[in-house]
């Protein structure tokens, strides 16, 4: 399918949600460092991250499907595109990568290895927001495949960088980003005991995305390759 094994798309989905974590985590404290402005530390934190999505599911795309997304892997799956047994290597390694580009975050900017987040992120409002964060990302996904699979990168990482924006919660979207991001008290982070709400919102959010594009897309979409981006042959 994709002309790699499984050992090597796992490594592609580690590194690349290792670096898209490393963006976040790094590019908020760098924020921090630079201006007390909360809306340009905002901003600051913004555009990296959007860029480095642009960068990361062009390079892993064709290796892996770019997903470093459970929530993207389990709709991927639920369409059947993925084998479940894949599926749950491909978690461990997106949840793996993220930790260790909190580390390496922390490592650059000398901070603890590890130093559990305080940050308060909880309620109806930030669930709601993590929820149509996820549905709106599955949505650009799906249909940039069926439409413009080429542009998906830039599709995503513009998504991303206008929802940090139009979301109470700014638009973490993605579980395995959620977990890394508890894992660093600066900009980013998110308290541990916050993280149920937001991952339960998160796959919420998906499946009603998934099911919506599915209708929306048609049936011809159901039996489509698993990768984000391909290579043309």
């Amino acid at each position: 399918m994709h002309g790699f094994d499984l050992s090597r798309r796992l490594a592609a989905e580690a590194l690349g949600t290792g670096m898209l974590v490393a963006t976040v985590v790094g590019s908020g404290i760098m924020a921090e460092t630079l201006t007390r402005d909360v809306a340009l530390a905002l901003l600051c934190n913004t555009l990296p991250t959007g860029a480095i999505l642009v960068v990361l599911i062009t390079v892993f795309g064709p290796i892996s499907g770019a997903h470093f997304n459970p929530a993207v892997t389990l709709v991927f799956t639920a369409r059947r595109e993925l084998p479940v047994n894949e599926a749950v290597s491909y978690i461990v390694a997106q949840v793996a990568g993220g930790a260790l580009g909190t580390m390496a975050a922390h490592v650059m900017f000398a901070h603890p290895l590890i130093d559990l987040s305080m940050k308060v992120r909880t309620g109806g409002a930030q669930w709601c927001a993590e929820a149509m964060a996820a549905f709106g990302l599955i949505a650009v996904i799906l249909a940039g495949i069926r439409f413009q699979r080429a542009a998906v990168p830039w599709l995503v990482g513009l998504y991303i960088t206008a929802a940090y924006w139009f979301t109470a919660s700014t638009s973490f979207a993605n579980p395995a980003v959620a977990i890394a991001r508890s894992l660093t008290n600066t900009f980013s982070g998110i308290r541990p005991a916050d993280l149920p709400g937001f991952i339960l919102a998160e796959l919420g959010g998906a499946i009603a995305g998934m099911l919506l594009m599915n209708w929306l897309l048609g049936h011809s979409e159901m039996h489509r390759p698993v990768a984000v981006v391909e290579t043309q042959p």
